[in-house]
This record gives structure tokens, sequence and C-alpha cells, in this order.
């Protein structure tokens, strides 16, 4: 059964911490954006990388009850994971680098997860 967005967000949070993902950062847009409450950034260093932490965000999200829409696994360069209030951004380094999405959701605060 699914729970709350703060419950998802770790579960995201630590899914991607366990195919080490880099540079993981937690965003909160409660009150700033009705895309979602949180954005979930990291980057893997090759397609493989980017394919197993997306996968696992994926599977960890099912398994705990949440709907899950995936895109771009396709080409590994930046892959939405997509569960309603989490939003999980899974990027080539190359591609994360170019689009910065921390600089665009600037007005976000960072969420320390443990």
């Amino acid at each position: 059964m699914a729970g709350s967005s703060e419950q998802l967000l770790k579960k995201v949070f630590h899914a991607a911490e366990e195919k080490k993902a880099h540079d993981l950062v937690a965003l909160n847009l409660q009150g700033i954006s009705l895309v979602a409450d949180y954005f979930v950034i990291c980057h893997g260093n090759s397609d493989t990388q980017v394919l197993s932490i997306a996968t696992e965000i994926r599977k960890s999200a099912e398994m705990a009850g949440y709907r899950v829409r995936v895109e771009g696994l396709d080409t590994a360069r930046w892959v939405l994971v997509d569960m309603g209030d989490v939003v999980a951004h899974v990027f080539h380094r190359d591609e994360r680098e170019y689009y910065h999405l921390e600089r665009l959701w600037s007005d976000a605060k960072a969420v320390e997860i443990v």
C-alpha cells in the first residue's frame, strides 16, 4: 500500500543510493510547483548505470504500491521516473551538466534524507 510523499521520497532516494547514483539531490517543490512535491536528481557515469538506477527506483516504488511511469529508458541519457508526488530525474553525467535542473529549480530547498 502506498504511503505519503515523504515515505516515497525516502524509498526513491535509498534506491538510487543502492545503485551508487552520483550527486544525489532531493528538492522540495511544495509551494513552488504543482508538478510534484519532490524531485530527486542524480546521475550515472554510463548508460548501464543510468538504467540500473532508474530500474531500482521503479522496482522500489512499485513494490511499495505506487504507480510508476518511466520515460527515456531507450536512450539512457535522461530517464524520468514519475511516481506522482515524487519525480526522479536520472541523468547520464553529460546531460546533467547540460540541463542543470538544480539551477532551474533554484527556489526549491534541498532535503536531507537519513
